[in-house]
Formats: C-alpha cells, sequence, structure tokens
C-alpha cells in the first residue's frame, strides 16, 4: 500500500515542476517589457527634442534671424575699423614733422596719443555691448526685453567679476586724475615693473620695458605710480682734481660710451681755484632703471681717466631737478634765499 501511495504522488510532484519551468519565461518576458517601457519613452522624447530642433534651425524664420544677426555684427565690425582708423588722422592732422619738440608740444603728443588709446579701447566695449543687444533684440523681436535681460545677467556677472570693476573704476581713476599718459616713463608698484607706457586702458595698462618685454598690468592692482615726466633721471657729477692736466683727462673721456646715455655725460662747469685745484661738473642722464650707469660706471670711468693720485676727493653724485629747486627756493623766505644758493 505505500508503494502504490508513493507512485501515485509521483506524476504530481512532476506536473508542479513542469508549471513552475514554463511560468520562468514569462516572468522573464514581463520584466524586460517593465525594463524597456521607460526606456523606449526616454529615447522617444529624445527624439521628439531633436526633431523640434531641427526644425526650429532649420526654418526660414530662424535662419533670417541668424542672417541679419550676422551683419548687424558685421556692420559694427566695419565702423569699428573705420572709426580706429580714422581717429589717429582726426587727432594727429595739426602735428607737423617740421614742429619744434618742446615740453609743450611733447605734452600734448602725449595726450592725443592717449587720446587715442584710451577711445579704441571704450569703442571696444561699446561695440560688443551694442551687437550682444541688437543681436538679443533680432531674436526676441523687442529691444525692451532683451536690454533687461542684459541688464540682469551684467548685475548677476558683476557679482563675479568684482576684479574687472575694480580694474575699470580704477582706470578711470587714473585718465580722468592724470596720473600718466602714453609715452611717460612710469615705475609701478608693487609689480615694480619699469618701461615706457604704450597703452592705457580702461582696465589695463601695457608697459614696454627697457629689454623690450610688453608686461600687462591690471589698474585695479596699480598701489604707487613714479611717473618719470622727463623720461630721464638727470645727474651731477662734481669731481675735485689736483692739476688742470688731468682735468684735460677727464674732459675727453666723457665721449666714451655716451650712446647709454639719454643725455650723454658733459661739462657743465669748469673752476679753477688759487691753488691749482680744478673743480668740474657734469651733468648726464639715463633711464630711471639704469641709475648704475652713472653711480658705477661714469664715475668709474672719471677716477680712471684723471689717476688716483691725481683725485683732490671722491666724485660726488647727487641727483636734483633744478626746476624745483627753483621752486623750492622761491618759497623760503626773501632773507633766506641767497643762503640757500
Amino acid at each position: 500500500m505505500i508503494l502504490a501511495y508513493l507512485q501515485n504522488q509521483r506524476p504530481a510532484e512532476g506536473e508542479g515542476a513542469a508549471e513552475e519551468t514554463t511560468g520562468l519565461p514569462e516572468q522573464a518576458t514581463q520584466a524586460a517589457r517593465e525594463t524597456y517601457g521607460p526606456i523606449r519613452e526616454l529615447f522617444g522624447s529624445t527624439q521628439a527634442l531633436y526633431d523640434r530642433t531641427l526644425g526650429v534651425l532649420t526654418s526660414p524664420e530662424f535662419l533670417g534671424r541668424v542672417l541679419a544677426s550676422l551683419l548687424v555684427v558685421l556692420m559694427l565690425v566695419v565702423v569699428y575699423r573705420v572709426i580706429t582708423r580714422s581717429i589717429p588722422r582726426i587727432l594727429r592732422w595739426r602735428r607737423r614733422d617740421d614742429d619744434t619738440w618742446d615740453n609743450e608740444m611733447i605734452a600734448r603728443v602725449k595726450r592725443q596719443d592717449t587720446a587715442i588709446t584710451l577711445i579704441r579701447n571704450a569703442l571696444r566695449y561699446i561695440v560688443f555691448v551694442v551687437a550682444v543687444l541688437v543681436v538679443a533684440s533680432v531674436f526676441t523681436q523687442n529691444l525692451l526685453p532683451a536690454a533687461t535681460g542684459a541688464t540682469v545677467l551684467a548685475a548677476v556677472i558683476g557679482f563675479g567679476a568684482q576684479s574687472f570693476l575694480r580694474d575699470i573704476i580704477a582706470g578711470f581713476s587714473i585718465i580722468f586724475e592724470g596720473q600718466y599718459a602714453v609715452g611717460d616713463f612710469i615705475e609701478v608698484q608693487p609689480q615694480a615693473s619699469a618701461g615706457i607706457v604704450e597703452e592705457l586702458g580702461l582696465r589695463m595698462t601695457k608697459i614696454r620695458t627697457l629689454s623690450g618685454e610688453l608686461v600687462f598690468i591690471p589698474n585695479g592692482s596699480v598701489i604707487g605710480i613714479t611717473n618719470y615726466v622727463s623720461g630721464q633721471q638727470r645727474y651731477t657729477i662734481e669731481v675735485q682734481l689736483r692739476d688742470r692736466d688731468a682735468a684735460d683727462r677727464v674732459t675727453h673721456s666723457l665721449e666714451e660710451s655716451a650712446e647709454l646715455f639719454v643725455t650723454p655725460p658733459h661739462l657743465v662747469d669748469y673752476h679753477e681755484e688759487e691753488d691749482g685745484r680744478v673743480r668740474l661738473h657734469i651733468s648726464a642722464g639715463v633711464l630711471p632703471s639704469m641709475s648704475w650707469l652713472v653711480e658705477e660706471n661714469l664715475t668709474g670711468r672719471l677716477k680712471a681717466a684723471s689717476g688716483e693720485e691725481s683725485l683732490a676727493s671722491e666724485p660726488m653724485v647727487y641727483k636734483v631737478d633744478q626746476a624745483n629747486l627753483r621752486r623750492i627756493r622761491d618759497l623760503l623766505p626773501q632773507d633766506q634765499r641767497g643762503l640757500a644758493r
């Protein structure tokens, strides 16, 4: 009886296993359908977005706006080129080659060159802003929303571009206060850069050093400026000699290696004392960053030309602006002016 019962149960177990095996493919198919559904919807929405974008980009209306924007930008570029090339001719038309280059003429030329570079720099920003507003108005068909959007965008960018705004404000201060101009020889701190100003812009100043490098200095980073208005430092060397022959040798040595000087060394005063000593006053001008040319090179050559035994004392080098010295003397009381001479 037990064997008969077991034989009757085996077919039932086989039928359950067959049913379980038959249900696995159906479950896998259902899971695949559930997974593929969202993916198909995602690809479908992406394809629809691509089709709509392609339709907008290839529509005649959009292509017409793009063409109009390109024409506007091209016109602005042409206007910018014409104005930037016309400004130097307008500002320099009164400058003649036979003009006497005195201090007043040099100052006027520097003001003209500064105005030219400033107008070019400012015009570049103006053309860019106008181009952005016009292109935005072409696509929005209304200038007011474009201007409003540009204002909001400028405000947002302003929070992240504080250094840019600081440079612009500092540039206005430099220009309106006349701290320096194109063509001036300046020394900038804390960068310790010295050279001739090639371009003065609203945001940046370009300086050409003596060795030829072009230094870009943001206006907002400038802490101090030394402006050598005359473009050189004038030195006076006083040499006291024991005899006239030594003075002649020193005078003839001044013509050696004069090409490095802005103002070559030359004799200013020759005074012979009663005891036979000779006092020489020699003047020379060098670029502000080449003071060693006078303090070391020139004094060494003067000592070598005279001879150590002919020197009554060490050469004395001093740097005094005679115009400022006269101005200081004029400020002194009348009874003290004679003592200061």
